[in-house]
């Protein structure tokens, strides 16, 4: 997958959405939020991640600072500003080296980390806008698939939880895209072990089993879906458990 041409069909597509719509319009899953809110929020992290990269950041930069990380006024201008912010991620990892070891929040990484990680945050909010604007969330399977695994990463880089574990240890789930053609790319299989998790892809029986579409498999692993709007076998209180404690 080209992450790199994903970052910017997704996040022009983010641009569109917002551009239709109310800026004023508030954005359900992220409820302390407007449209206009979630595109700064989405803006600014691309071009906090762009400026980590040039300067080959050891420790994170502060949000605050990043320059131009404020949208202007006017709705061509959010729309242009926004697809500009992806754009400048990928031009400081192309500068900077795409195997250059930047700060991540899962410890140091190739620059090209990054690009992931804002195409997924852009994939991720496009469905809060397209949920807050009332229109349908479309999404490739491999994309959505892609996410799904991306996210994972981070659940399972996080330190160990003893008193709130997302799963107890020993304690399995299983996650089954059931597009045609992903593969084992469309399977994960979820572990607890010592308080965090460990996860691997493909095939495997799992205390719960959660089965749908990639897409809807992302957005309920996101909370952006309701968690019985995939199919669940199995110990239910599994997958909710997980649920209330992957937040981001």
């Amino acid at each position: 997958m080209d992450h790199a041409e994903a970052l910017i069909e997704e996040n022009r597509s983010l641009a569109v959405i917002i551009r239709g719509a109310d800026p004023a319009l508030r954005v359900p899953t992220c409820p302390e939020w407007t449209l206009l809110q979630l595109a700064r929020h989405v803006g600014r992290g691309h071009r906090w991640a762009a400026t980590m990269v040039r300067e080959r950041a050891e420790t994170p930069a502060d949000p605050r600072t990043v320059p131009d990380g404020r949208p202007p006024e006017d709705p061509d201008g959010v729309t242009d500003w926004l697809n500009s912010s992806a754009q400048a991620v990928l031009d400081a990892v192309a500068a900077t080296g795409g195997d250059t070891p930047i700060w991540t929040f899962t410890g140091p990484k190739p620059a090209a980390w990054w690009v992931r990680r804002r195409l997924h945050e852009a994939t991720v909010h496009r469905a809060d806008a397209a949920i807050a604007a009332g229109v349908p969330f479309v999404i490739d399977p491999a994309l959505a698939a892609d996410g799904i695994s991306e996210w994972l990463d981070l659940v399972s880089a996080r330190p160990a939880q003893a008193d709130a574990p997302a799963l107890a240890d020993g304690a399995t789930l299983h996650l089954h895209a059931t597009d045609d053609g992903l593969g084992a790319a469309g399977e994960w299989l979820i572990r607890g072990s010592g308080g965090a998790v460990v996860w691997e892809p493909g095939h495997g029986k799992g205390d719960a089993a959660v089965r749908g579409p990639a897409a809807d498999l992302l957005l309920a692993v996101l909370r952006r879906a309701p968690a019985e709007s995939v199919e669940v076998l199995g110990d239910a209180t599994v997958w909710t458990s997980w649920l209330e404690r992957t937040g981001f």
